[in-house]
């Protein structure tokens, strides 16, 4: 069992397991909305001193289990809040046990694109029942059941039964390292929020063009001297492992992502002879461009960078970019238009930059790594894996539906992204755009819908960094989570679904995250960290 502090307020907490009655939409109670449950009206008191997690006996998980044990103590904490070094009587409260019984040992693995998240919860006088094929759906059930807490003058529970279970497996946010450095604390506390929201993959852009802050122990100069500052902008192994080791444990896989080979100024600071160098006319005019494709150079240096990078991050995933690649100082270069001619690509710079990600996709292949790229590379044609991940980032929804129609006809697996850049911002309640986005509704065969795997909300770092990320992340972001987690038809009426994304801002405000406002109105417990 595992319990911890004592309670010093006389208010006590209200643990409501039923308000949230799927055909009402009411205030309280879960975000995202749950799959199905049922509820009574039964009331009973609950008492914070006899509060306790356990395992079943029948349990694949026991006491340390480290994903499940760490999980106790974050979760009686965000229960009771204010549970502290006090001691209050509640003589006439009976005890409350939380049982949780897994299915699969993985308590010291991390979770995968196929890890269960699926969750049963029960809870009848005296007891809750939590059961999970994996630790990571038992993390789902333990938000869960965190979230119907509510401190007041009076503490019930209600008996529940419940079945909860995400829509889409890949549920992320991206976020920006480059073009603003975020501290890894910053990182950190968005993983703690992307939790509460049920997002499952931090997708770590980490590199770009304005800086390269990964410390790379075989390439140490591309920090050195493409980072912000050489000492404070940094990620160093260590700063790695420690975001890693966090996203694990509240059951978030790490994507990382180096794109290329557009994207990579910063690059060629730390790596000379690996981009382009531009011609104006007949000479070089001292400026470079892209990833050189035409270099045997370019390749080995990639092959080495991108073993060292799948050893550090454990995702069987990396996300290689392959956007925005600007052809004109390719054109420029005399050596690459010779390197052209040479491969029979004639003046088809397509063609090129085809070339370049198929071997670069190949490289991460032999390292047995799942290859996700942005989708420019569908649609310059090259001859990629099977398996590999479309990522769809452009256009109006007209435009996002075609390319969704389009790769899924092809038989390739896609991420969505393009109705969730929310670094754009705009006066008002622009969070009900995120939220009725359907990430299905395009023109294809119920086999091609199968195909989307999920989606990701972008955080772009142009004018974002630690001091406006959260208040610009969250809570609009948690739109983005219940349209990727919850039934769609559930979760149809943008109406209903306001005072709950209210309720649960006022929950992540509670929890120290800065979720800025939805609209006029107050929370009983206004944000204490300024």
């Amino acid at each position: 069992m595992v319990r911890s502090g004592r309670y010093t307020r006389l208010n006590v907490y209200l643990l409501i397991l039923s308000v949230l009655q799927l055909n009402l939409h009411t205030v309280e109670g879960v975000w995202p909305l749950p799959q199905a449950f049922t509820s009574s009206t039964e009331r009973y008191p609950l008492n914070p001193q006899a509060f306790y997690f356990g395992y079943g006996r029948q349990s694949a998980a026991q006491q340390g289990c480290s994903v499940l044990d760490s999980a106790f103590r974050r979760y009686f904490s965000l229960i009771f809040p204010d549970y502290t070094d006090g001691r209050l009587h509640f003589s006439q409260y009976k005890p409350f046990t939380v049982e949780v019984s897994i299915d699969h040992d993985d308590c010291e693995g991390y979770p995968n694109e196929d890890s269960s998240e699926r969750y049963n919860l029960s809870v009848s006088a005296g007891q809750a029942s939590l059961k999970a094929e994996t630790v990571w759906g038992a993390l789902r059930g333990l938000e869960t059941f965190s979230q119907l807490v509510y401190q007041n003058d009076f503490a019930y529970y209600r008996t529940l039964l419940m079945l909860n279970f995400p829509r889409f497996q890949f549920r992320g946010i991206l976020l920006d390292t480059s073009r603003h450095y975020l501290p890894v604390q910053a990182i950190l506390k968005t993983l703690d929020a992307m939790a509460y929201s049920k997002f499952n993959v931090f997708h770590w852009h980490i590199v770009d063009d304005p800086s390269f802050p990964y410390q790379s122990s075989s390439f140490p100069d591309l920090s050195s001297k493409g980072a912000f500052h050489p000492m404070t902008h940094i990620y160093t192994q260590s700063d790695v492992r420690r975001v890693i080791s966090h996203a694990r444990l509240w059951g978030i896989r790490v994507l990382p992502e180096f794109d290329s080979p557009g994207h990579t100024t910063s690059w060629g600071k730390g790596q000379p002879g690996l981009l382009t160098p531009c011609y104006n006319g007949g000479t070089p005019s001292g400026t470079f461009g892209p990833v050189n494709p035409a270099l045997p150079s370019t390749y080995q240096f990639m092959a080495r960078l991108f073993k060292e990078v799948s050893s550090v991050f454990p995702d069987s995933y990396i996300h290689l970019g392959g956007d925005e690649v600007d052809f004109s100082c390719w054109k420029s270069n005399p050596d690459v238009r010779a390197f052209m001619q040479k491969m029979g690509f004639g003046s088809d710079f397509t063609k090129l930059e085809a070339f370049y990600m198929e071997n670069i996709v190949n490289i991460t292949s032999a390292l047995n790594k799942t290859s996700i790229v942005w989708q420019d590379v569908f649609d310059y044609h090259e001859r990629i894996p099977k398996d590999t991940v479309l990522h769809i980032w452009k256009g109006i929804p007209a435009k996002y539906q075609e390319e969704l129609s389009r790769i899924t006809k092809a038989g390739m697996r896609v991420l969505l992204a393009a109705p969730w850049y929310i670094n754009h911002i705009s006066y008002g309640q622009d969070w009900r755009n995120y939220y009725t986005v359907q990430p299905q509704n395009f023109s294809g065969t119920e086999e091609q819908k199968k195909l989307v795997i999920g989606g990701e909300v972008c955080m772009w770092g142009e004018y974002v960094d630690a001091t406006n990320l959260s208040p610009r992340l969250w809570p609009r972001a948690s739109a983005a989570a219940e349209r990727l987690w919850s039934d769609e038809k559930q979760t149809s009426n943008v109406d209903k679904a306001f005072p709950r994304l209210q309720d649960f801002r006022c929950k992540l405000l509670r929890r120290g995250i800065q979720a800025e406002p939805l609209y006029v109105g107050h929370c009983k417990h206004e944000y204490q960290g300024v």
